[in-house]
């Protein structure tokens, strides 16, 4: 008997369809151990741990959430099943390379354990790697460990060091991702708006416009950028006037034609960036929801791996994605075809296909509607990157009107040959293919249609990055990887740095506050001045792994320059903020001195405004005011939220709730550890202990007890309750611990 092991449960149903009997398949549901993290150790506090000279440190690699009781269950059976080799599938990438080498240290009592590897879910490409095992890369497995311990400090350090403005942390890739859509903003509310007046008017089809201004007239309307646009002016008057002579002589005269033909090439197959953004533009789905349905697709064996940066392709599904369009639309739909090189950095870049179907003859795939609508536009793309230009004629028409000395210009074009544009028939508005009736001849008359529009608008400010766009900006310059895009933009969001709006990312007051107000401790140095969080500095820490994952460049090595730089980084930053005080500090001594007459302020300060006190006389300051005095300081925004929030989760009076606290109104309170309002909050909370259990609560209860067979009565008699309708929050809490320690001895006594 033979195992193979997948990190998704979702593609072992395909799989085992392939290999039938005297095959287990099984899956580890990702990863397996990875660095210490929650409660679990000491160590899963640490920053980093220390290592020899020329070697990695070697941390006390974790179980991840459930991962021991699946490995578990999958030893047991395999050994009662009598397997005597072990096939590690996991996926072919950097993170795949590393859960293989986990299960391969976890599974090393079995007598055979193979690593094999196949960017698609085909039968054929399943067998061809049974039959042919391979090493573990170690390279990849050395440049993941790295990244995690590159992540784990940055994060720990630089998150403890944040904390001080009450945000909850920063991450190597995560906040230079951020500052792009932050910097965007700060663009957006830069922008001045600078007004235009257009004239348009339509003749046989074709759109014309009025161009105003050449390039060295002094109106010439010219935006920010120093673009000049011809067909734009600010002189309301000349473009007044110029479409009420159009809309009077109603005729236009023809003085010109240029001749010309555009050739349209095909785009390569998709990469996942491409792919993300593709459906997000053509199809309206947000990131997450391609991420998914692509996931399906690839494990049900339709697509290749979908986590790729390359546009090369298998050379025996280009052939036969050419017999099919060549048999069904003729030899001159084929083009030179993309696909042959796709990476930039060797090994690195080029390590996956792009993303393809796995049989190109299949034109439709999947189970639900959305997941064929992806797949044909996976199915489109790559057939098109085979397939010709398309070709259109194009005629640059200018014409004249009598009584106007300005010019109109317009575009006539229509396609001779659809090409590549064949295939995406399906999402093409319509396109024409044969020039207006009225021909091209210098001096025929061609009337306007509708009176001409004159409008008048205003520049725009740059539009917000979505979803889609900030990981085209991440992957143009070389921040995160096809893995990471997507959890990346995730942990934005869920952090609470950006929130999204439709379609776009707006960054928040905490997301400002990072980028703007804590970054610049490790971006602005003069030591380094290209800083942690820049965009060459992460770019150029990406580029290093890859060229560790390609056996570049070594590993210890890299790791210990890292450490190095980033130590001397770390320091400059916590020197820095010392020499100045932090916002919540300002705030908290405004709060203060807001109840000071200006005399005593003066005591405190020794005559300076609060502005230009050092972080150190600030500190002082604080540290040597009296307990009266920081008594007396008003509650914060927080502290009546929270009040706010317990009272209408208790359903309490708050009139009548403040009069027990002898307190007339919410403002009366004092703020800090030491006042009224935060008695206040304490004695909710032990309000909220005591009040019934939530039926979240009562349901977990009854649920474990079923579990364990154990009667109510029993455990209603441990935490002294008399019944389950009468357990407080506060016992029902104690008691699902209690029941969960319980269940949990039970499992492992029974392994």
């Amino acid at each position: 008997m033979k195992l193979v092991i997948l990190e998704s449960g979702a593609k072992a149903k395909t799989i085992k369809k392939y290999l039938g009997k005297g095959w287990i398949v099984d899956a580890c549901n990702g990863h397996v151990q990875d660095l210490p993290s929650g409660r679990q150790t000491k160590d899963s506090s640490k920053a980093m741990w220390s290592s020899k000279p020329g070697e990695l440190p070697k941390p006390p690699w974790s179980w991840t959430d459930r991962a021991e009781r699946i490995i578990t269950k999958i030893t047991s059976n395999a050994n009662k099943s009598g397997v005597n080799e072990i096939y590690i599938a996991t996926d072919p990438d950097r993170e795949g390379e590393f859960i293989a080498w986990r299960l391969n240290e976890i599974l090393s009592n079995f007598d055979a354990v193979h690593r094999i590897s196949f960017n698609e879910i085909t039968k054929e490409a399943v067998l061809n790697a049974i039959a042919n095992p391979r090493e573990l890369d170690m390279d990849l497995v050395e440049a993941a460990i790295v990244r995690r311990l590159m992540d784990r400090l940055v994060g720990f350090r630089c998150s403890k060091f944040c904390r001080s403005w009450k945000l909850r942390s920063m991450g190597r890739v995560q906040t230079p991702t951020l500052g792009y859509i932050v910097d965007r903003e700060l663009e957006r509310e830069a922008h001045v708006p600078k007004e235009f007046n257009s004239v348009n008017t339509i003749s046989n089809g074709v759109e014309l416009r009025v161009r105003f201004h050449e390039s060295d007239d002094p109106n010439a309307w010219i935006d920010d950028e120093g673009k000049h646009y011809p067909e734009r002016t600010s002189l309301t008057e000349l473009a007044e006037m110029a479409q009420s002579t159009i809309n009077n002589e109603r005729l236009l005269n023809l003085e010109s034609i240029k001749e010309g033909t555009i050739s349209r090439r095909p785009k390569p197959p998709f990469t996942t960036d491409t792919m993300l953004q593709t459906a997000s533009s053509t199809l309206g789905w947000s990131i997450s929801k391609t991420s998914k349905l692509a996931s399906v697709l690839y494990q049900n064996g339709h697509i290749t791996y979908i986590r790729t940066d390359s546009t090369r392709t298998n050379s025996s599904a280009r052939k036969d994605i050419r017999d099919l369009i060549s048999g069904r639309l003729g030899k001159e739909y084929l083009g030179d075809g993309v696909g042959e090189k796709g990476g930039k950095k060797g090994k690195v870049q080029d390590a996956h296909e792009a993303i393809r179907p796995t049989d190109p003859k299949l034109e439709e795939a999947g189970n639900e509607h959305d997941e064929k609508m992806l797949y044909n536009l996976i199915w489109s793309r790559f057939a098109a990157s085979q397939m010709s230009n398309s070709t259109r004629e194009r005629r640059s028409l200018v014409f004249s009107c009598e009584g106007l000395d300005l010019r109109l210009r317009g575009t006539s074009t229509w396609r001779t040959h659809s090409g590549w544009e064949e295939v995406f028939s399906w999402s093409s508005k319509g396109i024409a293919t044969e020039p207006p009736d009225i021909g091209f001849e210098v001096g025929s008359k061609w009337e306007i249609e509708e009176d001409s529009t004159l409008t008048v608008d205003f520049t725009k400010p740059p539009r917000r990055y979505s979803e889609s766009s900030i990981i085209q900006q991440m992957k143009k310059d070389g921040i995160g990887r096809p893995s990471t895009y997507v959890s990346t933009v995730s942990k934005l969001v869920d952090r609470k740095y950006v929130e999204k709006d439709g379609s776009a990312l707006i960054p928040t007051l905490n997301g400002r506050t990072l980028w703007i107000e804590v970054a610049p401790f490790y971006n602005q140095n003069d030591t380094y001045p290209e800083g942690l969080f820049s965009y060459g500095f992460t770019s150029n820490m990406e580029s290093n792994l890859d060229s560790i994952e390609a056996g570049q460049l070594n590993a210890p090595s890299h790791w210990e320059e890292f450490v190095g730089v980033f130590r001397e980084m770390h320091n400059i930053a916590l020197d820095k903020r010392r020499e100045k005080p932090t916002l919540r500090q300002i705030q908290y001594l405004k709060s203060i001195f807001n109840r000071m007459d200006e005399d005593e302020i003066q005591t405190y300060t020794d005559g300076k405004s609060i502005d230009d006190l050092t972080g150190e006389e600030v500190r002082n300051i604080i540290d040597g005011l009296s307990e009266d005095v920081q008594a007396n300081i008003p509650p914060s925004k927080k502290q009546i939220e929270t009040i706010l929030r317990l009272v209408d989760r208790l359903k309490l009076n708050l009139g009548d709730f403040l009069k027990e606290l002898g307190e007339e109104d919410l403002n009366e309170l004092t703020g800090g550890r030491g006042g009224t309002a935060s008695d206040a909050i304490g004695r909710l909370i032990e309000l909220d202990k005591n009040s019934p259990a939530t039926e979240k609560q009562v349901e977990t209860i009854i649920s474990m007890t079923d579990k364990l067979e154990m009667p109510m009565e029993q455990a209603m008699e441990a935490v002294k309750t008399e019944s389950i309708e009468t357990i407080s929050k506060s016992d029902a809490s104690i008691l699902i611990g209690n029941l969960k320690k319980t269940i949990n001895s039970k499992r492992r006594s029974k392994k």
